[in-house]
């Protein structure tokens, strides 16, 4: 069966014909995986390159991601009686303090829970001390920041801060993304690896996770 029809109905919003595409999949005997991969998150990647180009709006990337969600509801039993616990991570997201975009940590958290992963979103702005007891009551692998605005940013590097100085840097991972990220701020306020899109976030959180199962 062609994924390419669930891929066309999750970019359009049709969330019946999405639903009826996987089901049609499942029951062709294609894996879950299979069906995550080439028909939800292939969908997804388009989603999110037009979103990113202004090609695609916020009604409708978030008409996609009912249709997206529709779908994890029928995937979810299977995939997760066949996946490995190794091969997920937990990760905590958060918009920075004084920050309060809220679309492109969304589209990334639904990437990253399409692919397997456990989100905790703890919101928009939220200062350093959040990030912290989220880390301490979650105990993730990976903590998320986004900010969209050159006067957030910083807070970044403030969050980064207050984990080290809580103890607790050495056990996660930090991931940071929004528009005004790239990789040489990345490297000033000292995280771990950062986010172009909502598609290169899955990837790089994975990896992430990769690099502390190996430790």
């Amino acid at each position: 069966m062609n994924l390419e029809k669930l891929s066309e109905a999750l970019i359009n919003g049709e969330v019946e014909q999405a639903e009826k595409a996987a089901q049609e999949a499942l029951d062709a005997g294609i894996s879950p995986q299979k069906i995550l991969d080439e028909g939800v998150l292939a969908g997804m990647s388009v989603v999110s390159e037009r979103f990113k180009n202004l090609e695609m709006y916020i009604p409708e990337v978030l008409k996609c991601a009912k249709v997206m969600h529709g779908v994890m509801n029928i995937l979810e039993p299977v995939l997760t009686a066949e996946k490995e616990s190794s091969s997920t991570g937990t990760i905590v997201l958060g918009t920075v303090k004084g920050d309060l975009h809220d679309i492109g940590k969304k589209l990334v958290a639904m990437m990253l829970e399409g692919a397997g992963f456990k989100v905790v979103d703890i919101g928009i702005n939220q200062p350093p001390e959040n990030f912290v007891e989220a880390i301490k009551n979650e105990k993730p692998h990976i903590v998320g920041m986004s900010a969209l605005l050159t006067t957030t940013a910083p807070e970044i590097g403030n969050t980064i801060e207050a984990i080290k100085e809580a103890g607790l840097r050495d056990n996660v991972k930090v991931i940071a993304g929004g528009a005004v990220i790239d990789e040489n701020f990345i490297q000033e306020v000292g995280a771990d690896a950062y986010g172009p899109s909502a598609v290169a976030a899955v990837d790089v959180c994975q990896k992430l996770v990769d690099d502390l199962q190996r430790t």
